[in-house]
């Protein structure tokens, strides 16, 4: 097959295959440098060996084959944790198609290990690369479900989307997927609302193992590495101002709080203001926050949680950056044509206003943990892949039994995960006794007084 790709008419040496592959190519890939492979396998091999579920999943479905014969397309962060999640899909007798869910977040090396492969794990068409344009990643992803997939792993929703806009007629060979994140879920939500969604989907990030887990634990350490290594400024002392403060926010208020910053929450949700409160933090709108602020995170997956009106009323130097999925929450747009910007060092941008005051967006206004880090700890994501590789077992044998729309993933499936982490961190529990067990069961209860 002939390799080519441009990019602004300047041939950039992408190992690439063409748009208009025929659709029965299936390790046609198009990532930057094919030549990066040994780094993204070592990065690979270190996630790996840190993966103790889904070395004991891959091990199951090398035996069982539970996607034998069947087209999977995933889209999550192409960095080395989600290609061990690939590989244990192909152990399963998967035909894998992989794109990068974020501009940012791909690691060019893991991409190209992914598309060379080894002896033990052979190539897939892998469809990404790092800082890729808005065209080349909706064409990534499009390329990656032109292989036609009977299952869909996504993360935000972007598959999903075009899959039921641009090529709604591979929808009939779709048996269901999974999604990764709260936007993706919420987006699905919308879409089976009103008789959109044309497959089952999994909710993924709704199992407990996921989001108490993932969310918290994940992007409460993640984020501020992410910051950190970009900054290189202390946090104690300061005041951050989080935004949202759902799993995800709640994660990143405590590893704040650890680090020693006075910490601000806004919300929109009285409940989840008043769990804030009363963990111990500043709850106020965001038109006041923006009066105190060092650093600001965002973390509610909505658009326009900091814009225009609030820029001019924050402190000389304020940074910001976003942990939401998308990059709508700062609004970049408006400061790259309003202001005077220029690079301060790798990844942070500053921004000059008309009152002479500077402030900073760190990664675009995308993903901080991934844009400018490495992604959620291996063990962590060890557990949400867990999930995901579990859920789309699931639905490879039950899409007969499974209506569109959005399902939950099975209670068993989220104590397997549970039972399977305690075991490889050598931890046991107690287990009722039968007596316990009718007890707990028992309405008519004798207290014995």
């Amino acid at each position: 097959m002939k390799i080519t790709s441009k990019t602004a008419g300047k041939d950039l040496g992408y190992a690439a295959c063409a748009a208009e592959a025929p659709k029965s190519v299936t390790h046609a890939s198009q990532v930057r440098d094919m030549s990066l492979a040994p780094s993204g396998e070592r990065k690979i091999a270190w996630a790996w060996r840190n993966m103790p579920l889904l070395q004991a999943i891959k091990k199951d479905f090398e035996k069982t084959k539970p996607f034998e014969g069947l087209k999977i397309t995933l889209a999550i962060h192409m960095e080395a944790k989600t290609a061990c999640l690939c590989r244990t899909l192909a152990a399963g007798g998967a035909i894998m198609s992989a794109a990068g869910c974020n501009p940012l977040s791909t690691q060019d090396d893991v991409a190209a290990a992914l598309a060379t492969g080894t002896k033990n794990a052979p190539a897939m068409s892998v469809f990404a690369w790092h800082s890729c344009t808005p065209e080349e990643y909706e064409q990534h992803m499009t390329m990656a479900l032109e292989s036609g997939p009977n299952i869909i792993i996504d993360d935000g929703g972007d598959l999903i989307n075009i899959m039921h806009t641009k090529l709604k007629h591979l929808i009939p060979d779709v048996l269901g997927g999974c999604e990764e994140t709260t936007t993706g879920i919420m987006r699905l939500f919308s879409m089976a609302a009103d008789k959109s969604l044309k497959f089952p989907m999994v909710a993924v990030n709704n199992a407990q193992c996921k989001y108490l887990f993932d969310n918290r634990y994940g992007t409460g350490q993640s984020v501020w590495d992410g910051i950190n290594r970009t900054t290189n400024l202390v946090v104690a002392g300061k005041d951050v101002v989080i935004a949202g403060y759902g799993w995800c926010g709640k994660g990143i208020a405590m590893r704040a709080k650890g680090f020693g910053a006075r910490v601000i929450v806004t919300e929109i949700d009285p409940v989840k203001a008043l769990e804030a409160m009363m963990d111990g933090y500043e709850v106020m709108p965001m038109d006041e926050a923006v009066k105190y602020g060092d650093l600001y995170i965002t973390a509610t997956g909505c658009t326009g949680v900091i814009t225009e009106k609030h820029f001019s009323k924050m402190k000389d130097g304020a940074i910001m950056c976003n942990a939401g999925h998308f990059n709508v929450e700062v609004d970049v747009d408006w400061l790259d044509s309003n202001t005077e910007k220029a690079e301060h060092k790798p990844n942070i941008m500053g921004y000059t206003l008309s009152n002479g005051k500077k402030v900073f967006v760190i990664a675009e206004g995308r993903l901080v943990n991934l844009a400018s880090g490495d992604g959620h700890p291996v063990e962590i994501m060890d557990m949400s892949f867990a999930i995901q590789a579990l859920s789309a077992e699931h639905v490879a044998k039950n899409h007969k039994k499974l209506e569109p729309g959005v399902i939950a993933v099975p209670k068993e499936i989220d104590q397997d995960v549970a039972f399977r982490k305690l075991a490889a961190c050598g931890l046991s529990i107690d287990e009722l006794t039968p007596d316990q067990a009718k007890y707990l069961l028992s309405w008519d209860i004798d207290s014995g007084t």
